[in-house]
């Protein structure tokens, strides 16, 4: 990145950080007994001990590093909450999109170096659906901070993407922002608000135009989808198959 990506970048960090820590501190004890107990139908037991995730891999990226992507996945899971980890997208999925970028070098992009991986929540539950419950029977506290964590990270998300694409000017790269995951992204989805948020708040932002859509990494669902359009489309390399996918999804969630 170059200086001025760096402090926008910085900046981004340690507020997202702070904001974070916050939560924790503030509604962690009342989090995690909703959280235990949506898993206990379908997830086996595990101990919770985030219940508010910060991606500490953001710690990780410095002024050298070459920031391509900015990805966002839904909110973090089992494996993500972990404290021994407490970074996004490590489970399967992160491994399946590790992988995917190794197998594609036209992306010029390595998953863990060149990419800032954000959620639109951070708030854990062991899977995106369990949140429903935690909205159910969380009272009106959780509902609330459920709410405007995903505003938060919508506006804060938007912001940073538009201003680093701004701040790159000829000298720097300007990411490309993929929103992995759009089933809660329509209808009655949970993440609506996100949805909403983060298109306003790009508001007139040529940033906009590098906004892309996709299905999530899980499953190998990105990948399927991705093979399946470019097997209508043979005429497109893996890049443009990507783009012109990827606006195909965003134009079906932002109308």
């Amino acid at each position: 990145m170059i200086p001025r990506q760096f402090q926008i970048f910085s900046a981004f960090r340690d507020d997202f950080r702070s904001y974070c820590d916050s939560l924790n501190q503030k509604y962690g004890p009342l989090l995690s007994p909703l959280q235990i107990a949506a898993r206990l139908k379908d997830t086996p037991e595990y101990p919770i001990e985030t219940p508010v995730v910060y991606n500490t891999a953001l710690d990780e990226i410095t002024q050298e590093s070459e920031i391509r992507l900015i990805v966002i996945g839904d909110n973090p899971g089992k494996d993500e909450q972990r404290y021994s980890n407490r970074k996004y997208l490590v489970g399967q999925s992160g491994k399946i999109a590790s992988g995917f970028f190794a197998k594609n070098a036209e992306f010029q992009t390595d998953f863990r170096k060149n990419a800032i991986i954000l959620n639109k929540t951070p708030i854990h539950t062991a899977k995106t659906n369990h949140l429903k419950y935690l909205l159910k029977n969380g009272g009106e506290i959780i509902q609330k901070i459920i709410s405007e964590s995903q505003l938060y990270m919508a506006e804060k998300t938007a912001r940073l993407h538009s201003d680093l694409c701004e701040a790159a000017n000829q000298d720097g790269i300007a990411p490309e922002l993929w929103l992995v995951g759009y089933a809660e992204l329509k209808g009655k989805g949970l993440f609506l608000e996100y949805r909403d948020e983060l298109k306003k708040s790009y508001g007139e932002s040529q940033a906009w135009e590098k906004v892309f859509v996709f299905q999530h990494f899980s499953m190998n669902r990105f990948s399927i989808d991705l093979k399946d359009f470019m097997k209508n489309h043979a005429d497109f390399g893996i890049l443009a198959a990507a783009h012109e996918l990827g606006e195909i999804h965003k134009n079906e969630i932002f109308k």
